[in-house]
């Protein structure tokens, strides 16, 4: 990936290109799970596609390629957001790149996750489901790395208390 950042910057829009597609499943998935609609999705990836396009001459450390589009991929979802002023819910598990069928656990995860505040849902999605590190969630929410951790810690145990209440409802006993 390094090696296309850097033929990027020097203007090879193929090598651009390459780093996209390798992007395209993640850019998904971020976008997704800080917004509703598909469409929206669609308009703040190729806003993204758009600003990394004109800006990675700007780029300093080639390794962070995919931390610094994530970055501005979810300051273009929040500009979404900002605009139209719509409460944020994860519309699908399945689109986080679940492959299994959609079982009662992933109804109750999809309504667990959309029930979470936004730091908390977009810090178990970067770290979970992007697999992206404490440093680099860190640095592309611009916040401390303790933060980030205080935020997957009560994010991992608001998570499970909605998750135990559903299954409460539905009479499972925990295990």
């Amino acid at each position: 990936m390094e090696t296309d950042v850097l033929l990027a910057q020097k203007g090879d829009k193929e090598a651009f290109s390459r780093l996209i597609e390798e992007c395209q499943l993640t850019l998904y998935r971020v976008s997704k799970g800080i917004l509703k609609d598909d469409t929206d999705c669609a308009d703040a990836i190729q806003e993204t596609i758009l600003k990394s396009y004109h800006s990675i001459i700007n780029l300093k450390q080639p390794k962070y390629f995919k931390t610094w589009l994530t970055r501005i991929l979810i300051n273009e979802c929040n500009d979404i957001l900002r605009k139209r002023k719509k409460i944020i819910l994860l519309e699908s598990v399945d689109d986080i790149g679940s492959s299994e069928e959609n079982t009662e656990a992933l109804i109750d995860l999809k309504l667990a996750l959309s029930k979470l505040e936004y730091n908390h849902r977009t810090v178990l999605i970067l770290f979970y489901y992007e697999e992206f590190s404490i440093k680099e969630i860190a640095q592309i929410l611009k916040v401390r790395e303790g933060t980030v951790k205080s935020r997957l810690n009560r994010a991992r145990q608001k998570l499970s208390s909605v998750l135990n209440l559903y299954k409460d409802e539905r009479g499972i006993e925990n295990e």
